[in-house]
Parts: C-alpha cells; sequence; structure tokens
C-alpha cells in the first residue's frame, strides 16, 4: 500500500472548522497557539467563530494550512506516514511543511503574505473566474485563445475529468460563458472568488511573493512532493523558489498531477483539512483508488482504523 497525503486550498474553509479537533487535542492547540503568535493573531477564533473574516484571503490561507497541519500531527501521532504528498494551491504549501522544506512557521507567515500579494494583485471587480463542467479541456482552451485576442481569459485550474475553472478579465469570462454555452456544456458555475487566481494577471504577486521566498530557509525533501504546476515530483530544493512563483499565476494541473501518483503508486489517498473537495477529484480521476478525508474527530478514527486493517 502506497499512501499519499492530500492537502485542502482556499474556498474550502468555514466557520467552525477543526473546532472538535481543537477541543480534544492539546496537540492541535499549541499548532494553532504557534502560528497565532506567528502572525499576531488569534486563528482558534478567526477559525471557530461566526467571522466573516475567515473569507478574506491573507487570513484564509494560514487558517486552512494551520489546520491541515495539525490534523498531519495527528495522523503522525496514530503512526501514519505519508510516501508521498501533493495539495491543491494552497495546500502545496502545507505539502512542502509535511516534507519538511519549510518550517511551519515560515509557512505560516509565506501564505499569509501569499494571500496578501494575491489579493492585491488586481483591482476588486476587475476579474473572475467560473467553473466548466462536462466539456473536454481542448474546446475550452480553443474559446478561451479565441476570446483573448480582445480580452483575458484563460483555464486556471484543471480539476478532474469534467471540470475545469476558467478564470480572467471579468468581460473576458463573460465573452468565454456566452460561447461556452453554445456546445454541449453540462453547467457553468459563476465563482464567488476576490480575484482571476492562477493565471498571468496575478504576475505582481508572484514578483512579491519572489522575494519573501528568497528570504525563507528551504530544506531538503524527506519525501517526495508534487507540484500543481508541472504536474510532477520537485527533483530538489532548488525548484523550489522558482516553482511556486510559478504556480501562483499558471494553472493548476490537479487532474494531471494526481494520474501521475496513481502511475508512481499511490493506492491510497487521505485529504487533511477542512471540506472533502480534493477527495471527489480523486474518485472522478481513477474509482479504484482508496479516498479518505479527515477534517473532524470521526473521520480521523475511521481513517486510522481503515489504515490500520489494509495494513
Amino acid at each position: 500500500m502506497s499512501t499519499a497525503f492530500l492537502f485542502s486550498g482556499q474556498g474550502a474553509q468555514y466557520n467552525g472548522m477543526g473546532k472538535e479537533l481543537y477541543e480534544e487535542y492539546e496537540s492541535v492547540r499549541k499548532i494553532f497557539d504557534q502560528a497565532s503568535r506567528a502572525l499576531d493573531i488569534d486563528l482558534a477564533a478567526l477559525s471557530f467563530n461566526d467571522d466573516e473574516k475567515l473569507n478574506w484571503t491573507p487570513l484564509t490561507q494560514p487558517a486552512i494550512l494551520t489546520l491541515s497541519h495539525a490534523i498531519e500531527h495527528l495522523m503522525r501521532d496514530a503512526g501514519i506516514k505519508p510516501d508521498m504528498v501533493a495539495g491543491l494551491s494552497l495546500g502545496e504549501y502545507t505539502a512542502l511543511v509535511s516534507s519538511e522544506v519549510f518550517t511551519f512557521e515560515d509557512a505560516v507567515k509565506l501564505v499569509h503574505k501569499r494571500g496578501t500579494y494575491m489579493d492585491q494583485a488586481v483591482p476588486k471587480g476587475v476579474g473572475a473566474m467560473a467553473a466548466i463542467m462536462g466539456l473536454k479541456s481542448e474546446v475550452i482552451e480553443k474559446i478561451c485563445d479565441e476570446i483573448s485576442e480582445k480580452h483575458f481569459v484563460q483555464i486556471a485550474n484543471y480539476n478532474m475529468p469534467g471540470q475545469i475553472v476558467i478564470a480572467g478579465v471579468k468581460e473576458g469570462v463573460a465573452a468565454a460563458i456566452t460561447e461556452l454555452e453554445k456546445t454541449e456544456v453540462k453547467k457553468i458555475i459563476p465563482l464567488n472568488v476576490s480575484g482571476p487566481f492562477h493565471t498571468k494577471l496575478l504576475e505582481p504577486a508572484a514578483k512579491k511573493l519572489e522575494e519573501e521566498l528568497k528570504l525563507v530557509k528551504i530544506n531538503d525533501f524527506t519525501y517526495p512532493v508534487y507540484s500543481n504546476t508541472t504536474a510532477a515530483v520537485y527533483e530538489n530544493k532548488e525548484e523550489v523558489t522558482s516553482t511556486l512563483v510559478q504556480q501562483v499565476m499558471s494553472p493548476v494541473r490537479f487532474e494531471q498531477m494526481i494520474k501521475q501518483m496513481i502511475l508512481d503508486g499511490a493506492d491510497t489517498f487521505i485529504e487533511l483539512g477542512p471540506g472533502k473537495t480534493l477527495k471527489t477529484f480523486v474518485k472522478k480521476n481513477d474509482k479504484s483508488v482508496t479516498v479518505l478525508n479527515v477534517e473532524n474527530l470521526k473521520q480521523l478514527h475511521k481513517a486510522i482504523e481503515k489504515i490500520a486493517s489494509n495494513n
């Protein structure tokens, strides 16, 4: 059995996430306290109370990373370690912490700044994103290329077979939707996000992020981490800065990345963090693999029992 840990991305957050685990385990409380001190923000109050600020990108990112990292610690305490790790966008930073490339404290500070730069990169109301269901990527790419001659729009996320996200300037996304509606598309869902993430419009954020990454100590990998941008394993620590700079302004190739992880032997995937979005994406890629998610006490116990029985 080869186990892969997957770490949640932005959009999975909700008020109350992780509260049950925080109340149950001292190790979780310590991790939240460590992150709160690093940022001078009460992340427990932010995550557990009915606080709209949880949806603000500069705070969403460290909150999700903290919870995902805390859940991974609980898995390790139960003797469950991954053979490989990955995440969705923000979750790639949690994966790099898991592999000890970044310290947890450095990563919390990094994603807080990353979120700030992403939030500031494009003025509010200029960009848009939409999820496209049930259409081949080649059709979507062709339409985006045609529209971009006038108004920029591109694929931002290859999530799973039959689900692709487009992003760009508001006019470009609207024009693409108009053209996509003329095809046999199943469904189009405009997304409520603060910017056209994972497009070239995020280049200002990427440049600022690069300067921050240059200040952070990058360590050798303890086990393989897969990149959203290349859909392949990081070869060495020298690639980390350039890959993460590209990641913020390049399409997330999650579907292709999961396929590669399965080719490399992964047969059990465990999503750690809020929600079960990644669990759904993996299942759509390959129904034969075992997929679990852990965000609360019941799921934690279930995952531990499942892995123990498989071993």
